[in-house]
């Protein structure tokens, strides 16, 4: 038995739970040793938004992330996992402030890694301003806390998916792991309808938005590190093995990255569809990724890419 085994007591039915289907705080069971968590700001503070009540929209006791620390195989680890069920995850005052001040503990602690488990459309419209605020302070911190060490990991295949000011947070972290489920992107389906028209992306084609932000097309570009099934357990020993492995975050690896994705950008921008990429990269019967099971996609995608990034 491993010692990840050994720091969590078995239970079948649980780690084969589906990662989309479940609730934020079921996550945070999932992911964290049993009876390990220590919650930071739990439901009986009642730190709610300040802007709903104004719209009378209705409020939620933890406003839609749950922030604390736990043990993951053992070890220390800080935790956040948003509500995708509560408006969709979106970012606002008080949600922001309690990422930002996570971030901040961890970068004070310098050695405690740091899980995000997104499920986000973005910004709420209603806290616009605050909103975009708090992505902008988020993203800070976490740079500042990747700068002092933290190791920080993304785990992405909720219902909301990773969208907007969570798509740019995500891609501020040491590594992500994703699901066929978990989509990212800055700007989602109908937002890049509503601007740019039908023509430029048909938000109502669900096959050319799985293939498009899908997790598939995101690890088979680099943008995701690891690619997983949609269980818990998977999301786990994921989480778990990029902990021990990925590495700090240096200058020298920031400018590695800007060069990869200059050369992707040189490489794909003038592809019209997801597929044209696929078919670059050599992928041999590009319109089968999408019905690909996992095993056979993950040893897909580590023949073809040609880059592990260096650095997020």
């Amino acid at each position: 038995m491993s010692s990840a085994e050994k720091a969590r007591p078995a239970k079948p039915h649980e780690m084969s739970s589906s990662w989309y289907e479940a609730s934020a705080r079921q996550r945070v069971d999932f992911v964290l040793d049993a009876g390990s968590f220590q919650e930071f700001l739990g439901p009986e503070m009642r730190e709610v938004s300040p802007h709903l009540r104004v719209f009378d929209l209705p409020e939620q006791f933890d406003d839609g992330i749950i922030i604390g620390r736990g043990l993951l195989a053992g070890s220390p680890v800080f935790i956040a996992a948003q509500e995708g069920r509560f408006m969709g995850g979106a970012f606002g005052e008080v949600h922001g402030a309690k990422l930002t001040g996570l971030l901040r503990a961890a970068r004070d602690a310098k050695s405690i890694p740091l899980l995000i488990l997104f499920d986000t459309g973005g910004v709420r419209l209603q806290e616009a301003n605050a909103g975009e605020l708090a992505i902008a302070e988020i993203m800070r911190a976490v740079v500042e806390a990747r700068t002092a060490g933290v190791k920080i990991i993304g785990l992405i295949g909720g219902r909301a998916g990773c969208y907007g000011g969570g798509g740019l947070t995500a891609g501020c972290c040491s590594a992500l792991v994703v699901s066929e489920q978990g989509r990212i992107a800055v700007s989602g389906p109908e937002v890049i309808e509503t601007n740019r028209g039908i023509e430029e992306f048909d938000s109502r084609d669900r096959a050319l938005v799985w293939r498009t932000m899908g997790g598939k097309h995101r690890h088979l570009i680099g943008a995701a590190d690891v690619f997983v099934d949609d269980t818990a357990k998977a999301f786990r020993d994921a989480a778990l093995a990029l902990v021990q492995t990925v590495a700090a975050l240096t200058l020298e690896t920031l400018l590695n990255e800007q060069v990869r994705l200059e050369k992707r950008l040189q490489s794909f921008g003038a592809s019209g569809d997801a597929l044209d990429i696929w078919k670059a990269i050599g992928v041999p019967e590009a319109a089968s990724v999408p019905g690909m099971p996992t095993e056979k996609f993950v040893s897909l995608a580590d023949k073809l890419r040609s880059t592990h990034h260096d650095a997020r």
